[in-house]
């Protein structure tokens, strides 16, 4: 049966609550914003769209369709549970709050917007809200979410106790799961791929605490602190290929043809020439590409992903450009999320991968906002060197062997001086100089990059700061190996 006439029968067997359900439960793939599509013809086409969905590929709808309980419809149409490959691609939060919604009275509902009357909007609060409109508002206001489920439980407590006993369980999943990921057992650290290809969850932010830095920049000294044992117990990912990777570098500084009114980067192929440097001596392959479209930055993905990576150790991808929350600027003014940059090299898109680390940088704003200063991204003055290139929010993919370092906190903007680069991306290629040759590893070395950057002002009075982010779902240590060729100098001015 021709793909497209199955999805139609889908949707011609479904009516408007299990459309809501589905989307709900889809909440993650589509930058948890279910009310973007508004039918389930348009919520198959977004899916499809972002290569979760197909004639080769209907996991993702058979776990949708056996989720809402509709065995016999996903049998019609020729498919089986079989069909719903573990391990699962819709994320265990989102099917916890569906499972609760469907053992939520009428009774139970009315209560629970009574005790939310003063949380949420009444216009949120109307009378045929469902529970999983009620849920998803209170996702929108941070109220709930993956690792904090206490107002729903405090809710629950007065009109449905049995039903934090789901919660519980849920709870327990999770933290024996995080156990496993923290303290693997030498057997866990043996060759598994990682098949889980839709679900994006939440990433696991850095919560080190920002280390003091000791840091002798003109000396090229620093003081490392002792990695952690419990870090060591996770062993390191293999760096022995003879060529560690692809590492692509994307510079977009004119924005002259812009649909947006976006300033040129000045000072931004100074980043360029130090990335450049840093990771050919790091052994990488590196590809330059300047001043993208949207399309044209998808496509250079797209074809990176269709190479065989099956000899070398790991995925590098730079992003030099303006940005907003979860977004980074094509030239043209178009975005593209970082989500779906980051999503094509899954295990699943991208087998030869699979079990390394892939590494992407992003020096752009994710805002307008400036900490302890009020500036809108894109404003530049000419007589200014420091610079921000902000011009919302998205979550980023958290599959297994990823690491996204940001210049950045969300909603906030970043800072470039017009000669000497970007604080973020200039600190990182100095500390990978400096720590790299001492076996630091990767998180480490951004960890050190935080208290560099965070230590720099924008203004003479120290009041606008930056504050960069890593987020990572890695399984082990990335701890390049010491190259064999003296480090390079980058500019100085």
């Amino acid at each position: 049966m021709d793909f497209h006439k199955l999805l139609l029968d889908v949707d011609n067997a479904l009516g408007e609550d299990e459309f809501k359900a589905l989307g709900f439960l889809c909440a993650d793939f589509l930058s948890r914003n279910p009310d973007s599509v508004r039918s389930l013809k348009e919520l198959f086409s977004s899916l499809m769209d972002k290569e979760l969905l197909s004639e080769k590929q209907p996991q993702l709808l058979a776990e949708l369709l056996l989720t809402i309980q509709k065995p016999r419809l996903l049998r019609d149409i020729g498919l089986s549970e079989q069909d719903c490959a573990a391990p699962s691609l819709i994320s265990s939060y989102r099917k916890l709050l569906y499972d609760l919604s469907d053992n939520i009275t009428d009774r139970d509902l009315d209560s629970m917007k009574f005790m939310l009357n003063n949380l949420i909007p009444r216009g949120k609060l109307k009378e045929k809200s469902t529970p999983l409109d009620i849920m998803l508002e209170m996702e929108h206001l941070d109220l709930i979410s993956e690792s904090n489920l206490d107002k729903l439980e405090e809710i629950f407590n007065h009109i449905c106790p049995a039903l934090n006993k789901k919660i519980t369980q849920y709870k327990e999943k999770q933290a024996h799961r995080l156990r496993s990921l923290s303290f693997p057992s030498e057997s866990n650290l043996i060759s598994k791929p990682f098949l889980r290809t839709g679900s994006l969850q939440s990433p696991v932010t850095i919560k080190h605490d920002v280390l003091e830095s000791k840091a002798n920049l003109k000396n090229k000294t620093v003081v490392v602190p002792e990695p952690p044992r419990a870090a060591e117990a996770l062993g390191k990912y293999q760096m022995t290929a003879a060529n560690r990777g692809f590492c692509a570098i994307f510079n977009n500084n004119n924005f002259s043809n812009s649909l947006e009114p976006l300033k040129d980067r000045a000072g931004t192929h100074t980043d360029e020439d130090s990335l450049k440097k840093v990771f050919e001596w790091l052994n990488f392959e590196v590809e330059i590409y300047r001043d993208c479209e949207k399309e044209k930055m998808l496509s250079v993905l797209k074809d990176l992903r269709g190479r065989d990576h099956s000899q070398m150790d790991c995925l590098v991808c730079c992003v030099l450009s303006h940005g907003l929350e979860g977004s980074v600027y094509g030239v043209d003014g178009q975005t593209v999320k970082i989500e779906e940059m980051m999503a094509l090299f899954d295990g699943k898109k991208c087998p030869t991968l699979v079990e390394k680390p892939k590494l992407f940088f992003i020096q752009a704003c994710q805002g307008t906002r400036e900490q302890r200063a009020a500036q809108t991204d894109g404003i530049e003055t000419e007589d200014k060197d420091i610079c921000s290139d902000a011009r919302v929010p998205d979550t980023i993919p958290s599959r297994a062997d990823f690491l996204l370092g940001m210049a950045t906190v969300p909603s906030y903007v970043s800072y470039r001086d017009k000669k000497s680069g970007t604080w973020y991306i200039q600190s990182l290629c100095r500390n990978l100089i400096q720590m790299v040759p001492q076996e630091v590893d990767l998180i480490s070395i951004l960890t050190q990059v935080n208290a560099d950057v965070s230590k720099m002002s924008a203004d003479k009075w120290g009041q606008t700061k930056q504050m960069p982010q890593p987020a990572f779902s890695l399984r082990k240590r990335v701890v390049f190996p010491i190259p064999k060729t003296p480090p390079p100098e980058l500019k100085t001015f």
